[in-house]
């Protein structure tokens, strides 16, 4: 079991609690009611960041939705096993991002009440990474695209007070579900969110982002224990390292209501950032660019941009605005899509390229997670096959692995 919180009596729970009136009063960050369990490691930002090594997301299964329902299988993907993510960990990953909508399983104002059967249902697909040894990192996926059919948390949505108000609710009942996990699970405010646009951010709608991003932390921090303690991790628009490092209005979110265990001078929150580029080799559906980096041999099939320069300069400037401050990065997403009915050769780039962002990612002391949506075809990012578990594409794993030596 994973419970491994000590069960307070009546009695010792009421002198808990008058102790901590007595001793520290009612303070933001007293939290006595529920402790943090034993086995919560308090880990500096260097230690999880080694620890959590590389990942790789449980893309197109928790998340996928129909008609604005989530569905596990909803996007051809088969039911999620053990025996996927035991094969996973084999591979040689530490970490286990696993995307999750809600969306019509979320009931209605004022309560904002979750699916149970949904919600155990991730709690059972955590728990295989979990019971393997790996992170694990949760979050709000789908629910933040304007582009997905029941999408509510919309920094454009007209109604903010009610969207930031279902946003707290639902997180403070996915936070209370899994708060006496320890320190291997690592909980995500959102996904990709933006408005839909792609260029500058507009100014009013990241105000709505960042503001989110401050009731995750206060929401999740609020329900103690674990949670009180724990690495969470929110991102900047969309995701984009350039509108996050830069002056477009990212604000990180202020930890106030954090256990006074962890020590002032350390962080305990992460930054999110995804990277497919250059995006005609990574993920334009097309035969155009198949090649990518030093090693290409034909520049009409290498894009013009993207390469080697560009991936270290991206990855640098998270550092130099975020890790040098204590504040870890996670490279949430990164990959690049299957173009080999274009190109015989472009398994081998795949491969190098994810070498790249692994072992530069090392190099800026974050964490890469390769997105898998469980698709071996044509444009698919498949690194395994869910229905019988075997390994497709060895030689990006290898990649990935041989970038984090």
């Amino acid at each position: 079991m994973l419970m491994k919180m000590k069960k307070l009596g009546i009695h010792s729970l009421a002198l808990v609690l008058l102790a901590s009136v007595v001793f520290s009063g009612w303070g933001s960050k007293a939290s006595a009611a529920t402790p943090i369990t034993s086995d919560f490691r308090s880990l500096p930002a260097s230690q999880i960041v080694y620890e959590m090594g590389a990942g790789w997301n449980l893309g197109n299964s928790l998340e996928a939705s129909v008609n604005g329902t989530p569905s596990e299988t909803a996007w051809n993907n088969p039911t999620v096993t053990p025996e996927l993510i035991k094969k996973v960990k084999a591979a040689g990953f530490n970490t286990i991002r696993i995307p999750v909508s809600y969306l019509s399983h979320i009931g209605s104002a004022p309560n904002y009440t979750i699916n149970a059967t949904w919600l155990n249902r991730v709690k059972t697909v955590v728990d295989y990474a979990y019971n393997e040894g790996l992170y694990v990192v949760i979050n709000i996926h789908g629910d933040g695209f304007n582009s997905v059919q029941g999408g509510w948390l919309l920094v454009n949505g007209s109604n903010q007070a009610q969207i930031k108000e279902k946003y707290q609710r639902v997180w403070q009942q996915i936070a209370n579900k899994f708060i006496n996990y320890d320190e291997r699970l690592v909980m995500e405010s959102m996904n990709e969110t933006f408005d839909g646009t792609y260029g500058n951010p507009n100014p009013a709608y990241y105000a709505n982002l960042n503001a989110y991003n401050q009731i995750f932390v206060d929401t999740v921090r609020k329900t103690g224990g674990n949670n009180s303690a724990r690495w969470l991790l929110i991102p900047g628009w969309n995701t984009n390292i350039d509108y996050t490092v830069g002056n477009y209005g990212f604000v990180l979110p202020t930890d106030t209501f954090r256990s006074s265990t962890i020590p002032s001078s350390e962080k305990r929150i992460m930054i999110s950032a995804h990277y497919y580029s250059p995006w005609d080799f990574a993920g334009e559906e097309s035969g155009n660019i198949t090649q990518w980096g030093a090693t290409a041999t034909n520049p009409s099939k290498k894009s013009t941009w993207g390469q080697e320069d560009y991936l270290e300069s991206q990855l640098k400037s998270m550092h130099d605005k975020f890790v040098t401050q204590g504040y870890p990065v996670v490279i949430g997403e990164f990959g690049s899509i299957d173009k080999t009915s274009y190109d015989s050769t472009n398994n081998t780039y795949r491969a190098i390229f994810a070498k790249a962002v692994a072992k530069t990612a090392k190099k800026y002391k974050m964490v890469p997670v390769y997105w898998d949506n469980g698709y071996n075809g044509q444009h698919g990012f498949g690194l395994f096959n869910r229905y019988n578990n075997m390994v497709t594409q060895q030689g990006i794993i290898n990649g990935i692995m041989q970038g984090m030596q």
